[in-house]
């Protein structure tokens, strides 16, 4: 009489969702979105799971729907199981999620014979599928997450040190230092909190899909403990310095704080809140090191950060152009406002260059160039180095931050060596 259990080649296949067909765990990614619409459920939140991560499970997949599509499946054990099901074995997916989001998986799919979810073991014999989807190193994909190299916007601590000509005094140097830190893991921790709320519109983008914690390279739960670590160390730091850089650090993490959550997606209000907060590391620096910047500085850099801001959304448009997109998901600006935003832009960058000729000839100059006249260099360097950035973002050059860009781009070493060499010719 033949047996009637299979040969162990042809036993049906037991999938876990979490961690294996996903990588990531669709319970955190629940808890995420619901905590961004819903924030003022975060106490009912801990009263769920202390009933237990079933109960945890049920209560957060009957308030939140998962855009399945969107999830980071392991490709390779996709790729196996459609093989497998080809041959003729069964595949189930076995798992201890909600059978609400199993089974939106599954319909999904259109992989799996059964579906085995929270609280319903699969007994039946059975192959367990692993996860095949190599692991990147670990260093370089936390370096990534905190976005290391979005540290250079920070150098803008040092500006008012060298506009009082004091970049050569330690103690005050070292303190600058302390500060660009400080906000440095600061910054960082609002990366990582920005990267987990933008988990479904990073991964509908063609490259912030690739993110650590879109693509799965790091779990959500990472993040969780991650942004407040970063703030923790970031203040701390900030401990060591002037209360007020405390002070204005806070702020700074509670503005962007509403960036993230809500700001981002306010057409024009975006553009100026990155505008101030690129202007507000440079006041940071200024209280850092108890120098006074001058009101005069503060226009410029509002005027020109807001130009680099619209570089910023002129470049995502241009992608929904190209894509034959009418807008960008969690973004206030559609296909069609190309044009306006350019001439929003190229405006504002030039303003910046008329706040910088009214400075060359107010009084005030007097105090710190004994050749003030010689900085009228600067305005034809300025516009140049304005009109340049905008013509590279006009042909799609430019798609990341501008100030990065700069950062990697030759001509704008050249360009801040001339403004250099102008600005102590004038001393």
């Amino acid at each position: 009489m033949a047996s009637s259990t299979p040969s162990p080649d042809m036993r049906p296949i037991a999938v876990e969702l979490d961690g294996v067909l996903v990588r990531t765990d669709t319970l955190h990614e629940g808890l995420l979105r619901l905590l961004k619409l819903q924030p003022y459920l975060a106490p009912a939140v801990l009263a769920w799971s202390l009933r237990g991560p079933s109960f945890l499970r049920a209560e957060v997949a009957r308030r939140v729907e998962l855009d399945v599509a969107l999830l980071p499946y392991d490709e390779v054990l996709l790729s196996h199981l459609s093989e497998e099901k080809a041959r003729g074995r069964r595949v189930v997916l076995a798992t201890s999620a909600d059978r609400k989001v199993a089974e939106a998986v599954a319909a999904h799919l259109g992989l799996f014979d059964a579906v085995h979810a929270r609280g319903e073991p699969f007994t039946e014999p059975h192959e367990e599928a692993r996860r095949t989807a190599p692991s990147k190193p670990l260093g370089r994909t936390l370096l990534k997450a905190l976005r290391v190299h979005q540290w250079a916007k920070n150098i803008l601590l040092f500006v008012p040190l060298l506009a009082a000509h004091k970049a050569l005094d330690a103690p005050l140097l070292v303190q600058a230092v302390l500060g660009f830190v400080s906000f440095s893991l600061c910054a960082s921790s609002v990366y990582v909190l920005n990267d987990l709320l933008d988990l479904d519109s990073d991964r509908k983008h063609p490259t912030k899909r690739r993110r650590p914690f879109a693509s799965g390279d790091l779990p959500v739960s990472a993040g969780l403990w991650l942004a407040p670590l970063l703030l923790g160390s970031g203040a701390a730091v900030a401990l060591l310095l002037p209360r007020a850089f405390l002070a204005l650090l806070a702020t700074y993490y509670a503005v962007t704080l509403a960036y993230s959550f809500h700001l981002k997606q306010v057409m024009m209000l975006d553009v100026l809140v990155l505008a101030g907060l690129y202007t507000v590391r440079i006041f940071g620096g200024s209280l850092a090191v108890g120098v006074p910047t001058s009101s005069w500085l503060f226009s410029f850099s509002m005027f020109l950060f807001l130009s680099l801001a619209l570089v910023k959304r002129l470049s995502e448009v241009r992608r929904l152009r190209q894509s034959n997109e009418s807008a960008a998901p969690g973004r206030g600006y559609v296909a069609g406002d190309y044009e306006q935003l350019a001439i929003l832009g190229v405006s504002s960058g030039y303003l910046s260059v008329l706040v910088l000729a009214l400075y060359i000839t107010s009084k005030e100059v007097t105090v710190l160039y004994l050749s003030p006249e010689r900085l009228w260099l600067l305005c034809p360097v300025m516009l140049y180095w304005v009109g340049r950035v905008w013509l590279l973002a006009h042909r799609g050059l430019v798609n990341e931050d501008p100030l990065v860009f700069a950062l990697k781009d030759k001509v704008s070493y050249v360009v801040g060596l001339i403004a250099m060499g102008v600005l102590l010719a004038a001393t």
